[in-house]
């Protein structure tokens, strides 16, 4: 009898032990998995606050196909007028808005076309890894839809016509840059975007209202009221349609970076290049626009009080320079064409 109280009395602990870990281990679960259905619950009501996104510009409104996608652009003016492409820049909001203050005034000369790239705006998203090469065959396959086009590229979609470049008529390129996230790319950060619930999570405070001022502020525009409430509100709306965060996840991630050497690749293209700068610019900043322009023998055109977007911070003078006139008030020409 006593050896069988001592072992009752040895092994109680242990079993108690178990009890209280499998409790707490229930616990836990239950707290994850309201967590995880209070976070589903407040995507989805963030998804339905955004609703279906109206067009960004204005004129006639395209569908094409392509690689089972359909890619939403806009088109507008005469098309017997040479064809002028725009193509937005990567991030987060990323859309053809982006041309939402030269569109118009640029249809009146030319016939424009704006899409959204295979993952932002009206376009689809499927839940892809996206990568620069699929982004470089996007822009080889729509530029060669047209006759020698012109084309008006921002930021990493920039590196991305260079990079694919044939039978352009002239290049006006903003702030290029074939690097906008880490190097070497980091594959957790995208698989952790891309995750169910816990990806919404951490996507949804990278694209909220707070992160959309900061940025628009801290590297968007050097006067942050020219970014307008309305225009920031379509950019988190955008940021909060159905798969959403795919491509974003490649982008912040760094796998949307671009292999192409740009200052030798531009040195090497036959069609005009017009490089085009914010001074205040720091992501990336005007030394590199200075560099690579003496690299590869473009004219550098460089816009006063303005960051990343001169094109929405001085609209009128944007659209000038694209249409070969210089310089005003706002506008420098630091280095013509060919110069050394």
């Amino acid at each position: 009898m006593w050896h069988a109280a001592a072992t009752r009395t040895k092994f109680a602990p242990a079993k108690d032990a178990r009890m209280s870990i499998r409790s707490k281990l229930a616990s836990t679960a239950k707290y994850v998995a309201l967590g995880a259905g209070a976070s589903v619950a407040a995507t989805r009501v963030l998804r339905a606050r955004a609703g279906e996104l109206e067009p960004p510009l204005d004129g006639r409104q395209r569908t094409s196909r392509w690689r089972g996608m359909d890619i939403s652009y806009t088109e507008a003016g005469d098309e017997e007028d040479e064809t002028l492409v725009l193509l937005h820049g990567i991030n987060a909001a990323g859309s053809a808005g982006e041309w939402r203050e030269v569109f118009a005034d640029l249809s009146a000369e030319y016939h424009v076309v704006a899409p959204d790239l295979p993952g932002f705006g009206r376009s689809d998203r499927p839940p892809l890894r996206y990568s620069a090469a699929l982004y470089e065959d996007f822009v080889r396959d729509f530029l060669a839809e047209y006759d020698e086009p012109r084309v008006v590229a921002s930021s990493l979609t920039a590196a991305y016509v260079v990079g694919v470049a044939d039978a352009l008529a002239d290049l006006t390129l903003v702030c290029p840059t074939a690097t906008a996230g880490p190097e070497p790319p980091k594959t957790a950060v995208r698989e952790l975007i891309r995750a169910p619930i816990v990806g919404d999570a951490v996507f949804g405070l990278l694209a909220s209202k707070p992160s959309i001022a900061y940025f628009n502020a801290d590297h968007g525009y050097w006067d942050p009221e020219k970014a307008g409430e309305e225009w920031q509100a379509y950019e988190w709306r955008t940021t909060h349609q159905r798969n959403a965060r795919f491509a974003p996840a490649s982008f912040v991630s760094g796998f949307l970076n671009s292999d192409v050497d740009l200052a030798s690749a531009l040195a090497a293209l036959d069609a005009p290049t017009t490089i085009v700068w914010g001074r205040e610019a720091d992501l990336p900043p005007l030394s590199e626009g200075r560099d690579l322009a003496d690299a590869a023998g473009c004219e550098l055109v460089v816009f006063d009080d303005a960051m990343l977007l001169p094109h929405v911070e001085f609209g009128d003078q944007f659209v000038d320079v694209v249409a070969g006139e210089r310089p005003d008030e706002t506008v420098t020409v630091e280095q013509e064409d060919g110069d050394d």
